[in-house]
């Protein structure tokens, strides 16, 4: 479809290059939405940096480019405001056909990225042998937003799940089961990975002997002991089985194909030292092989140390990471690295991109990028945790939004077969605990309040998806399918309509705002802001009862426009929509 943006940008820097010549022609046009309709539907901002260019007033800079400026029939009216802001109004012929082309080309409007790249994003990485508690929701919930944008886009996205699932703590796991009994390939449900943990934990505080044991079947593990691995292993796929009930309750695209463990890198690690060691990049210190960034700096003033293999020859979290940038770059060709972590991560990644790019793993060519996120809290303000202190499960959590969201679902419709009941509750209680994560900018932590973000009213899921609900209650009392006006030309002559046509348009620049910054939350505010229009435009704009049917079809027209893009953004979030609640 045509991308009005870019055909008003190349209008101007037309204009541009004809009232300054050949020597302001590069001058960028900065065509953007207006942040305020009533100062138009799109805004040029170039004559503050130009004028300053030129030397001369921005209003002077901007009347004459408007005075070279040939739009045709797309716009109503061009005017200059303030110091030298251009705002163009859309004709509302215009507007209609550009919202037709947009219904009918299965993308709301979206382009497709003119360069597809190969992007690995990192997200998730639960442990193993520990239950998922909400710690690890956020993670889970940005990273499968974030990669269905960018498969949405059109570049090949690479799911990467960080298993913990190597290092100390599974010597002790797999000397305790083995203390319990266990044998390899004996059929047996594990029950409470937290359980399992605390105890093995236990034994190995109170208990010098098993502590020792524990550290000798460390050895065994990564010796590739038969007996060991196979406990191991073990362990590694029942927790899968958990962590694949949670994916499936939440409705995220992480499967098994996906987990790429701690584990996965062991065998690098050994020749990831070697290779900084030999190219000089890291140095030995004190007996540990380390890298030292100047960047990075202690209180003292000296260069903090990533440390590459520990001087009794072991590796750490540090290394896996750095063997994880060399595979992927190298084995997987990735042109992007997206990493889903919490903020406190920040100067670990920060470190670790700064030391793959000393050892020339990370070139200009690939770019590597933390997205950080703050934390979940009570409403007490600190980390949410049960009454009792201690972390939320995961899976008790996603069950109790379910059972909030089946009464209200029940309380509102309790003509509704069962089943329906059971999948309008389901969209709308995994829908509201996801949205209320992606709505806030994820850099901010937020309080959980279960009745905030399953309320119809504001910017929630509920909200979002009721008013795609009202939108398919009118094609049902119209007795028309809603994708049969798809591509119609809407009505566009009210303010209301006109409104609501002209946010329609914004959804391309969204998504493309969205894959650049890895910020979810902008298309959240897109979609509250495009239901909330609807809302406004229902109120004003009867559709069943409108002056014509000149009026009744364009505005049917409109109403399925509004119900491609509120579905089509909300599976951009992993959020369902329900025709009917």
């Amino acid at each position: 479809m045509t991308n009005i943006q870019a055909e008003l940008a190349a209008a101007f820097s037309r204009a541009i290059a004809a009232a300054f010549g050949p020597e302001a022609a590069d001058a960028d046009p900065q065509v953007k939405w207006a942040a305020d309709a009533r100062h138009g539907d799109l805004q040029a901002n170039f004559a503050m940096g130009l004028g300053k260019r030129l030397g001369k007033a921005p209003r002077e800079v901007a009347d004459a480019v408007v005075g070279k400026l040939a739009l045709g029939d797309l716009a109503s009216k061009v005017e200059v405001a303030g110091p030298g802001f251009v705002n163009v109004t859309l004709a509302p012929a215009a507007l209609a056909r550009l919202v037709a082309e947009l219904s009918a080309d299965g993308r709301s409007g979206a382009a497709r990225a003119a360069k597809g790249e190969r992007v690995v994003i990192d997200y998730s990485a639960p442990n193993v042998a520990k239950e998922m508690h909400v710690g690890h929701i956020r993670s889970t919930i940005i990273g499968d937003a974030l990669a269905r944008v960018l498969m949405f886009q059109g570049h090949e996205v690479l799911r990467r799940n960080h298993l913990g699932d190597w290092g100390t703590q599974f010597g002790m796991l797999v000397e305790h089961v083995r203390e319990l009994g266990w044998k390899p390939g004996q059929k047996r449900e594990i029950g409470d990975l937290n359980a399992l943990y605390r105890e093995a934990k236990a034994r190995f505080d109170a208990e010098p002997d098993f502590a020792e044991r524990s550290r000798l079947r460390v050895v065994a593990l990564q010796g590739g002991d038969e007996e060991t691995v196979a406990l191991w292993r073990e362990l590694v796929e029942e927790s899968k089985h958990h962590f694949a009930e949670v994916y499936a309750t939440l409705g995220v695209l992480l499967d098994d194909g996906d987990y790429f463990g701690e584990s996965f890198y062991n065998p690098m690690l050994s020749d990831v030292a070697a290779e900084l060691e030999r190219s000089g990049v890291a140095t030995v210190s004190d007996g540990a092989l380390c890298l030292f960034l100047p960047a990075f700096k202690g209180k003292d003033g000296k260069p903090v140390p990533l440390i590459v293999r520990k001087g009794d020859g072991g590796y750490g979290y540090d290394t896996t990471d750095l063997a994880a940038i060399r595979h992927r770059v190298r084995d997987l060709h990735a042109d992007r690295l997206v990493y889903v972590t919490g903020a406190p991560q920040k100067q670990h990644f920060a470190m670790i991109f700064e030391g793959a790019r000393a050892a020339r793993w990370l070139s200009e060519g690939v770019r590597a990028e933390h997205v950080p996120f703050g934390s979940i809290l009570g409403d007490d303000g600190k980390p949410f945790k049960t009454r009792a202190g201690e972390s939320v499960r995961l899976q008790d959590l996603l069950a109790e939004a379910l059972e909030r969201a089946y009464a209200i679902v029940a309380a509102k419709s309790p003509d509704f077969p069962e089943e329906e009941k059971r999948a309008v509750a389901r969209a709308v209680g995994i829908g509201a605990v996801k949205y209320a994560d992606l709505s806030n900018d994820r850099i901010k932590d937020y309080v959980f309040d279960w009745d905030r973000m399953l309320a119809f009213e504001g910017n929630t899921a509920p909200y979002l998806q009721n008013a795609y609900v009202r939108i398919m209650s009118i094609f049902r009392k119209a007795g028309v399918d809603h994708a049969s006006v798809l591509g119609q030309a809407p009505s566009v002559d009210a303010s209301e309509e006109h409104a609501l046509a002209r946010h329609l348009l914004a959804f391309g620049d969204v998504v493309e705002q969205v894959a650049r910054s890895l910020e979810p939350h902008r298309l959240c505010t897109w979609l509250y802001e495009l239901a909330a229009s609807f809302h406004h435009f229902y109120e004003k704009c009867p559709v069943m009862t409108a002056p014509d049917e000149a009026a009744k079809r364009g505005r049917l027209a409109l109403c399925a426009a509004v119900a491609d893009g509120l579905e089509r953004g909300l599976s951009l979030l992993g959020i369902a929509t329900v025709k009917r609640m």
